[in-house]
């Protein structure tokens, strides 16, 4: 479902006199429907990049990046974001959304952009709100005024509002009490089960282990010194 092919990139430094940062070369990955898997490597080896190129963020220099049928290093815009609409989700650590909107409205939004009901997106919303943990009080206030614990279990709960084929996981049990850890390691493996892809940074070795198929160690895709 997520195959990536012979893919480079580099950073190029335009306020340091146009310097080139080579991250990886000749990367090759391939994750199946079914089947999660790890990124590891240390800080700076390239995770992140990784995760950003395939979901579009950032554009590689050659390779291929395949999402389904989908090349999306190839891709026009609109097709990446039916792609991200329909096919490929990102739980990210950060919650990014627009202030005073409601909680339940957040979570229940990307199945609203796929023209569910609203009484079939917002029950959807509230089963993993509720199943997250989030107190019921506060589903009608915006994240924006939540802990940094709750703003991370609601943006869990978009991510896995909709069944994507392929996801992409960056720290998704990151600071979450071990309750918390138990319902999304939950969560992915019912994902699995469904025949998602899923492609995570878990830094805990046990998330990993409990969550994850196998691992891959980006480092093995750094450019080789000359």
């Amino acid at each position: 479902m997520i195959r990536v092919e012979n893919l480079t990139k580099s950073f190029v430094l335009h306020n340091q006199g146009g310097a080139v940062i080579p991250v990886m070369v000749g990367a090759n990955l391939e994750i199946a429907p079914g089947e999660c898997v790890a990124l590891t490597g240390a800080s700076g080896a390239g995770k992140s990049t990784l995760m950003r190129m395939i979901y579009g963020n950032y554009l590689a220099e050659a390779g291929k990046i395949l999402v389904g049928k989908t090349d999306v290093v190839r891709a026009q815009s609109r097709e990446i974001i039916a792609l991200r609409r329909e096919t490929l989700g990102y739980v990210s650590q950060f919650l990014r959304v627009v202030p005073r909107v409601p909680t339940r409205d957040v979570v229940s939004e990307p199945l609203l952009a796929l023209g569910r009901s609203k009484d079939e997106a917002f029950a959807r919303a509230e089963e993993l709100l509720g199943l997250l943990n989030i107190p019921k009080t506060l589903w009608e206030l915006s994240p924006t005024t939540f802990s940094g614990g709750e703003q991370q279990r609601v943006n869990i709960a978009r991510g896995f509002a909709h069944f994507y084929p392929a996801m992409l996981l960056d720290e998704p049990t990151a600071s979450l009490d071990k309750v918390n850890r138990a319902v999304v390691l939950g969560l992915i493996q019912d994902a699995k089960a469904q025949g998602a892809a899923l492609l995570g940074i878990v830094h805990e070795e046990a998330g990993r282990r409990e969550g994850g198929d196998r691992e891959v160690d980006v480092t093995a895709f750094a450019p080789r010194e000359t």
